[in-house]
């Protein structure tokens, strides 16, 4: 379902409690994408968040999106305590829309150099353009799917070449739904990561690039780390950007 943030001057699908599903820039905004290199401890990086929002003038509720580093794989109950304060941090920049949280976010812990604490790996705002075409972010999904009136994870447990099938066709299929969803399409895209330890290479020609179709021309970026909770294996999240930025 989508909703407004028209003090952000973006709309978002919602998505659950942690993050919105999607956001694209409305009409007279784009989307810019901001990387932190190093990466800054996460309280840090709200400090630099509001400091960066400020000198360019714009509303923390321009703020889309963020993208988190954690040092380790979570269980759920982890997970919940994990995303408390961080969901209050964003209700004090008034980024609560009749209840619901319209940023979105991808959370990963890396396999290889693990970050020491969790830590701010970059962020996205709204700013005033005149440059055409849509610009949007899509959170991280992993292979979490509806079904038997509530949420399973695809082929749980099963990391064999069919199961990474079934989960990366799952994922493409809700983020396929959320681009609909904002009637945009995936040819838009100019970056797709993907987030696993396992090998997603023989997946490429059959499954993935068709579907991405000349967003594939930008490449794809893997990245040797981990959904946020045990018993994910595989993310992926998109964006369309005119504008990236290395902090």
């Amino acid at each position: 379902m989508l909703a407004e943030n028209s003090r952000g001057n973006y709309t978002f699908v919602r998505g659950i409690g942690p993050f919105s599903a999607a956001v694209t820039a409305q009409p007279g905004f784009e989307i810019v994408h901001a990387q932190f290199l190093p990466l800054v401890a996460l309280n840090d990086g709200y400090i630099r968040v509001e400091r960066h929002l400020q000198e360019r003038r714009r509303p923390l509720e321009a703020l889309c999106g963020m993208e988190l580093r954690i040092p380790k794989v979570l269980s759920r109950e982890a997970f919940d305590e994990f995303n408390r304060p961080y969901i209050e941090r964003l209700k004090t920049w008034g980024l609560d829309i009749a209840g619901v949280n319209p940023v979105t976010r991808t959370n990963v812990a890396f396999e290889i150099s693990p970050v020491s604490e969790p830590v701010l790996a970059g962020f996205y705002y709204t700013m005033p353009s005149t440059l055409p075409g849509a610009t949007f972010v899509l959170s991280g999904a992993p292979e979490i799917a509806s079904r038997e009136g509530g949420v399973q994870i695809v082929a749980r447990g099963d990391t064999s070449p069919d199961g990474l099938r079934q989960k990366l066709e799952c994922i493409l299929q809700v983020l396929g739904a959320h681009l609909s969803e904002m009637k945009l399409k995936w040819e838009m895209a100019t970056a797709v990561n993907i987030y696993t330890v396992f090998d997603i290479h023989p997946l490429l020609a059959p499954v993935l690039l068709p579907v991405l179709g000349t967003a594939s021309h930008a490449g794809i970026t893997w990245h040797y780390a981990r959904p946020p909770v045990s018993g994910l294996e595989l993310e992926v999240d998109v964006r369309a950007v005119k504008t990236e930025l290395i902090l």
